[in-house]
Order: structure tokens, then sequence, then C-alpha cells
């Protein structure tokens, strides 16, 4: 082992693991993260709303999937609250002998550490781990400040109380504490720990983008930096230290966030289960077809095209309806103006008409005041043209076409999840 590894607290995940799962292809990561708020600053503590005794539980479980030519990461978030059922164990904290017995996910961990958490998660995937990485707070920081900071963006104000994280709708660079408050928020929409899993696969993306773009994987002395700072304070197995990352970082120099992909678990319902407290199931036959395509190595958003340089919106543009209107005497315009908008993803009434009335000098939407999300949504396709709201209009927006139309800017929604699974590639969720 190099210097790098001396910082590296060693765990055994896989001790006494028996009837495990075949390997298939690539390398499986189990990444967990932990609470560890007990090494926290207490100016940190103030500063980031970390107060409180530390948990002792993993607050995030994602399975990461390196392709075999290490060339794609596939990115699964399992839900902290996911049904599981524990095999017979010993309680690793109290000594007491259980029986097997469900449990939400998320408590493995608390009752038998990260070798029980392990069982766990094979248990319920069919996939093997090869290595496990267990990164805590203070770990999480100093990794983001290792690199620079990362760039979020927002489509909307975020704010949670909480966790004091205080963003106004735009581009941001955050810093490793700021990065902690935007991954741990689950006040700032109706989505809770769903919209949660959402930052933090968006957040990932956009730190690979930084390590891809600011040619971190490109320079040895410098990723080795990196290296060195993020294993300083991360527990994982003994297999997996800096000659792995090394390996895996020249393996990968290639890489950017078009590279990877990111999803969650298919939900079925969500419930109380006797022992357990309140669930969430998962889509089994979905599920188990979602973990056969990580065995495989094949990837979960096959097809796409990526999110290229769109512009970020409240509303995707699928869930917005649009009449559109030529309030010109250009023969043909209306049809243009429905084709564009429909080529960027609006659900066009592909049935142009004509409007009535003298030539619309500017192009204009009009919408009942009930759908204004989905008016500045349109509006920002169009280049910000003037927006009236009607009272009594209907969900149907209404694009009247003027003399200064000249095309439609590509939009997309920071939550939209398309395809199987609901899977987007990292390109997509990023800042454009």
């Amino acid at each position: 082992m190099t210097g790098i590894d001396t910082g590296i607290a060693r765990v055994d995940p896989f001790r006494d693991i028996k009837n495990r799962p075949e390997g298939g292809h690539g390398t499986n990561l189990l990444v967990v993260g932990t609470d560890g708020r007990d090494r926290i600053t207490k100016a940190e503590k103030e500063k980031y709303r970390l107060g409180g005794a530390p948990c002792h539980c993993t607050d995030t479980i994602m399975l990461v999937h390196i392709s075999r030519n290490r060339d794609r990461a596939s990115v699964v978030s399992l839900p902290r609250d996911s049904l599981a059922r524990l095999p017979a164990h010993t309680d690793r904290n109290s000594g007491e002998k259980h029986r097997a017995h469900p449990v939400k996910l998320n408590a493995a961990y608390a009752e038998g550490g990260p070798a029980l958490t392990v069982r766990a998660v094979e248990q319920l995937t069919r996939v093997k781990i090869d290595h496990y990485l267990e990164v805590d707070f203070t770990s999480f920081m100093k990794t983001v400040d290792a690199v620079g900071g990362v760039d979020i963006c927002t489509a909307s104000p975020m704010k949670d109380k909480y966790t004091g994280l205080n963003l106004p709708a735009g581009s941001h660079r955050l810093n490793g504490g700021q990065a902690l408050q935007y991954v741990r928020s689950r006040h700032v929409d109706v989505a809770s720990d769903l919209g949660r899993m959402r930052r933090q696969q968006r957040f990932v993306a956009a730190l690979i983008k930084e390590v891809g773009s600011t040619g971190i994987m490109l320079n040895p002395v410098r990723f080795r930096q990196v290296a060195s700072v993020m294993l300083g304070s991360v527990r994982a197995d003994r297999d997996f230290g800096s000659d792995e990352l090394l390996a895996l970082g020249r393996a990968m120099r290639g890489f950017s966030a078009a590279s990877s992909e990111f999803t969650s678990v298919p939900i079925a319902s969500t419930g109380q289960v006797a022992g357990a407290g309140s669930v969430v199931t998962w889509d089994r036959r979905k599920a188990a077809r979602l973990f056969r395509l990580i065995r495989e190595d094949r990837p979960l958003a096959a097809g796409r095209t990526g999110g290229g340089r769109k512009q970020l919106v409240e509303v995707a543009p699928q869930q917005i309806r649009v009449q559109i209107y030529n309030g010109t005497r250009t023969g043909g315009l209306g049809g243009r103006v429905d084709a564009a908008l429909r080529g960027t993803g609006f659900d066009t009434t592909r049935a142009p008409r004509n409007a009535t009335g003298p030539e619309a000098a500017r192009t204009f939407v009009s919408y009942d005041p009930r759908w204004d999300r989905s008016a500045k949504a349109l509006a920002t396709a169009l280049k910000g043209c003037e927006i009236r709201p009607v009272k009594g209009l209907g969900r149907t927006l209404r694009v009247t076409a003027g003399k200064d139309w000249s095309g439609v800017v590509p939009v997309r929604a920071e939550n939209t999840n398309l395809g199987e699974f609901g899977a987007v590639r990292g390109d997509e969720v990023v800042c454009p």
C-alpha cells in the first residue's frame, strides 16, 4: 500500500457472508453515506445545521456499477426506507441475537454495520458487491473542496430550514459545506426523500463533470492529491485503496458527465409493515430487470441522446399542452412554430390555426393564471416572449407567433425522468 492508504479506516464488509450472488461483468461498489457529525467542528455544526447526536446510520445508499470497459458508470439509488428482510444475526451494539426480521434498509447498518448492509443489499438486488466505500460528512466536504467546488443549477428557489439550504433560482458554485446542505435537504419540495435522491444524483453528475472538465483525471499529480483527500477520511474494504482508485482513474480518463447514468429503484407502494414501520416496497418485476442489466453490464439509459445545452425550466415541456396561432400574414409560420416546439418536447396540438385581427408584431403566450409555471417554461423556449394571463383559458396554453419569431430555445426540467426506470444520463442533469 502507498502513503495514501494510511488514512483509510478498514472494514470487512464481506465477513461470513454466505450464498452470495454470482459475479457479473464490470465492478460493483456499494457507496454509503453515514452521519459522522461527531467529527465535525463546532463552527461547521452551527454553520451547516449539523446539531444533534450522530445517528450511526446510513443516510444515503448507492449501488455504483463501473462497466468492464471503464467507459460507463451506472448509479442506482436505493431508498433508505426500502423494505428489507435481515437474516438471523447478532446485533453489533447490544450483542443481542436476532432472528430474521423485516426492517428498513438503512437499519441494517445500525444493527450489523457494513457486513449486514452488504448482505441486505445483495439479497435485495442479487448483484454481487465487489467493493464497499463509506463516506461521512467530513470526507464528503473535504472531497468537494479538494476539487474546487461543484456547479449546481436550479430552476426554482430551494430553501430548507432544517439544513439551512437557501439557493435562489440559477447557477451556484457550492463548496463542501454548501454541497452537504444540498444533498441532505428533504424539505425543499413535496418529493421528500425521492427529491433528495434526485439531488444527490445531480450532484454526483456535476462532480463527475467538474473532475473531467478541469483535467484532474489527466493530471496524475492533481488526481493523486484529490484521491489522497478523499481516501484520507473514509472507510473501505481491504482491497479498495489508492492502487484501485488510481487504476480506475487511469482507465476513465475520457470520462465525462455523459459517461454516467442515474436512476432509483422502481417503487411499487408505500405503507406500514409490522416491526419495520413506514417502508417503500420495490416493483419486483422492474427492479429485477434493472439489476439484471447491471449484472449483464448493459446501459440503463440506452438510446438517450443526452441533455446538451438546454435551459432549465420548472415544468417539463412534455407536460405542457400548446395550441399555436399564426399572428402574421406569413404562410406556414404556424406549422413551423408547432414543429419547433414539438421538437423540443412540448405537447402541441399539431393543428395550428390563424389568429384573427391585425398582425402581431411580437410573439406572445396566453395562459390561465393557474398554469403560470407552465407559461414561464414556454416563454423560456420562445426566448422570453411576452406572456398574457387570461382567466378561464384552461390548461392548454396558446402561442400567437408574431413577426419577431426567430426560433425555439431547447429546454428541460431538472426532474425529468424519461425512459425505462426513469434513468437519466449525467449530461441531462448538470448545468447547461
